[in-house]
Parts: C-alpha cells; sequence; structure tokens
C-alpha cells in the first residue's frame, strides 16, 4: 500500500467524494527501512473510508491489523487524546470541488486549496495502483504548477495557466472522481456500534478537556498583568510618572539593595516630557547610574529592538497637583495615599542624591514634619489645626527641592 515520498506523522482526514465525506487515517510521507513511503489507514489492497471520526477511533481501539501498525510514529498516534482522530480545517479534501475551486480567480486560498486536492488525490492513486489517474497527473505537467503558489498565477501570463489547469481538470475529474469512487471500500464488518458510541464519548470529553484547558489558559493570560509580564517587570526597572506643577514627567527608578537608583547621574534626574522622547535619549546615551544595574542591558536590548513600551505600573504615578491647596483646605480634603507616595519620592530622590535637603527642610519646618507623620499613620500627640500656613510652607519647599533636581523642566 506505499510508494516513495519525506516524513510528516500520520494525518486524520476529511475526503469529500460523490456519497459524501469519508474519514481516513494518512501518511503523506515516511521513511521505513532506507525507503520514503506514504499510506493511508487499510490493509491489503484497501484503503479504509469511515463516515465519522468515531468510526476511525473505534477501528483502531478494535485492535484489526493495518497497513499503518508499521509505521514509526504510529504507537505515538494511537496514545494521543480520542480527538485527534478528527480532522482540522486544513486537513479536509473537497475532491468534488476542484472545478468550482478552478472557476475562481487564483486567490491565495484557491490555489492552496486545489494544491491540497491534487496532492492527496496523487497519494491516493499511489497507493491504489490507480494508473490512469497516475497517467493524467504525469501527462498534464501544468497541473504540478500549482504547488508553486498563488503568486506563479500572477499576470496574464499566470491567468492563462490557470485557465489550463481548469481545462485539464474539466476533461479529466469526472472520470477520476469515478474511479476513487469505485475503491472506496467500507470496513463496516470490523467495527460494531457500541465501539462507534464509545469512541464518539471518547472524542466529546477529550474536546471538553480540550476547552477547558483552552478556558483556563485564557483566564491565565487575562490574569496576568502587562506589567509583570513587560521588560520593566522582569527587570525590576520602573518608569514613573510625575505630575507637578502642572506639567507630566517621565523617568526611569529601581531599587539595589534597598536603595533607590534613578535615570540620572550625580544627584539630578533626568526627565522627560513624554516616553517615547525617554527612549529615544536611552538610544544615544549611556551615562547614567541606571547603567551599572545588572538588567539594565534586558531594558536596552527591548529599546533597541523596537519591542518595548513605556509601560507606567500605577503604583509608580505621583501627583503632586493640588496637594499644597489641599493641605491649606485641611486634613478631611487630603488623600493620604497621593500625599504619601509624593512623600515617598521626594524622600528616595533624596536618598540617591546622598544629600540632606529634605532633612533641612523639615529640620527648618518642624510642622510640616509633624503633619506628614500624622498624615501618613504616626502616632504622636500632634494634631493639625489651621491655620495650615507652616505646613504648606514646608511642603512647598519639599516640592521645590524635587524640581530643582529634574532635569528639564
Amino acid at each position: 500500500m506505499a510508494k516513495p515520498q519525506a516524513n510528516q506523522g500520520i494525518l486524520p482526514v476529511k475526503i469529500s467524494l460523490t456519497e459524501g465525506d469519508y474519514f481516513t487515517l494518512w501518511a503523506p510521507t515516511y521513511r521505513q527501512h532506507n525507503e520514503e513511503w506514504q499510506a493511508f489507514l487499510g490493509h491489503g489492497e484497501h484503503i479504509y473510508f469511515f463516515n465519522s471520526p468515531a468510526e476511525v477511533l473505534a477501528f483502531i481501539r478494535s485492535g484489526q491489523p493495518h497497513d499503518l501498525d508499521s509505521h514509526p510514529s504510529w504507537n505515538d498516534f494511537a496514545q494521543r487524546p480520542a480527538n485527534w482522530v478528527t480532522p482540522t480545517a486544513g486537513d479536509t479534501y473537497d475532491l468534488i470541488g476542484v472545478p468550482q475551486m478552478l472557476a475562481d480567480r487564483p486567490s491565495h486560498n484557491a490555489v492552496k486549496c486545489v494544491a491540497r486536492c491534487f496532492r492527496i488525490t496523487q497519494s491516493l492513486a499511489s497507493v491504489l495502483s490507480l494508473l490512469p489517474i497516475q497517467s493524467t497527473f504525469s501527462s498534464h505537467s501544468v497541473l504540478a504548477n500549482v504547488q508553486r503558489g498563488s503568486d506563479h498565477y500572477a499576470g496574464e501570463n499566470g491567468l492563462s495557466e490557470w485557465s489550463a489547469v481548469g481545462r485539464v481538470v474539466a476533461t479529466n475529474w469526472d472520470s477520476i472522481i469515478d474511479s476513487l469512487d469505485e475503491h472506496v471500500y467500507r470496513p463496516d464488518d470490523l467495527i460494531d456500534d457500541a465501539a462507534v458510541k464509545d469512541a464518539e464519548q471518547a472524542i466529546a470529553e477529550a474536546d471538553a478537556q480540550v476547552e477547558r484547558e483552552k478556558e483556563e489558559k485564557e483566564k491565565a493570560i487575562a490574569d496576568i498583568d502587562p506589567y509583570d509580564a513587560s521588560v520593566w517587570g522582569a527587570s525590576g526597572i520602573d518608569p514613573i510618572k510625575i505630575a507637578i506643577e502642572g506639567r507630566t514627567l517621565y523617568t526611569l527608578r529601581t531599587y539595589v539593595g534597598g536603595r533607590p537608583v534613578f535615570l540620572g547621574h550625580y544627584g539630578q534626574i533626568y526627565t522627560f516630557n513624554n516616553r517615547k522622547a525617554m527612549t529615544r535619549w536611552l538610544t544615544e546615551h549611556g551615562e547614567h547610574d541606571l547603567a551599572a544595574v545588572s538588567t539594565w542591558q534586558d531594558v536596552m536590548n527591548a529599546i533597541n529592538g523596537g519591542t518595548v513600551d513605556v509601560i507606567v505600573d500605577p503604583l509608580n504615578v505621583y501627583t503632586f497637583t493640588g496637594l499644597a491647596e489641599d493641605i491649606n483646605n485641611g486634613p478631611n480634603n487630603v488623600d493620604t495615599q497621593q500625599l504619601g507616595r509624593a512623600y515617598e519620592l521626594i524622600a528616595d530622590a533624596a536618598d540617591w542624591a546622598r544629600d540632606d535637603a529634605v532633612s533641612s527642610v523639615l529640620v527648618a519646618n518642624p510642622q510640616t514634619q509633624e503633619y506628614l507623620a500624622y498624615m501618613l499613620g504616626s502616632t504622636s500627640g500632634y494634631v493639625p489645626s489651621a491655620p495650615y500656613t507652616a505646613e504648606v510652607e514646608g511642603w512647598r519647599q519639599l516640592e521645590n527641592g524635587l524640581v530643582a533636581r529634574f532635569s528639564k523642566f
């Protein structure tokens, strides 16, 4: 049942002929005893055609002998989930529809479908030793060119050749289909109804398992934070966004040994008005403190490869806008999370710069220091009371000190 051809394993296929759709297994090419072969599920002179994937599975489970037993991949195929006997859309061959495909223009899909149908037809003819079909293909070389794809039929000459393929098919295809119809062999005596029903249930259960796994995978993907999956999450170097004095700025920060490290040098934080400006600058400048961080090259590889988006995690957004006014209006008007994050950035910048600018402001403005401690959860005897002029003044000095560190403002 075989003729020479290169190993592609075993495929479940659906073949449309005159009496309807049939299912079987096809080994397009495989190597055995230093020779290349092709074969179908069958035995002796027959290829077995089944009415459903369940019948194919029932036959496989019956243990009946067949010609694919000797295929090097058979044991692996037989142990796969039950639904592996169900053909995919790409393993469906509408042999009856070939003339109609050729009546259409040579689109990518039309040429691909015709080429696939020609290939399996030649394989069926070779395995079944149907010499008239083999002769049709060997004597009309124009049929072989469909394997070259739709580009081969571009232009006036290409359309002319596509029409030539259609004429050969119009003349010969009916006899080809008739010959294949005559060799449809249904091994009904080798399977029983109960086995087919069991196979149907097994395929349905396998399909359901695939759907469950698909849903779980989709849910897992949906649950993944895009930031965690980005180069920023992997490297631990975070883009940060700062809204202050009517401006929005971007920079980068990480922590090494618990200490902050900013995109900057000598106490100056390099800031940018937009994300693209920052990545463009990074491609041209390498002298900054982050360049010494072990994962920095990962970030630069992504930037240079054009595969990076500057994603800012919500926890790395610092909004100073309106804070001084809120402080002046009393504690109930202040968003403590906003205040806490803003102070975090101020303190990180001073820690990185290794100066005492923040400490100096707080020592000179003790009410601001006590106010921050109270608002951020420290227990002390201090309770804010109006007017809040001193607290506001101290806070503005802290903001101004931070702005003074920015390279562009």
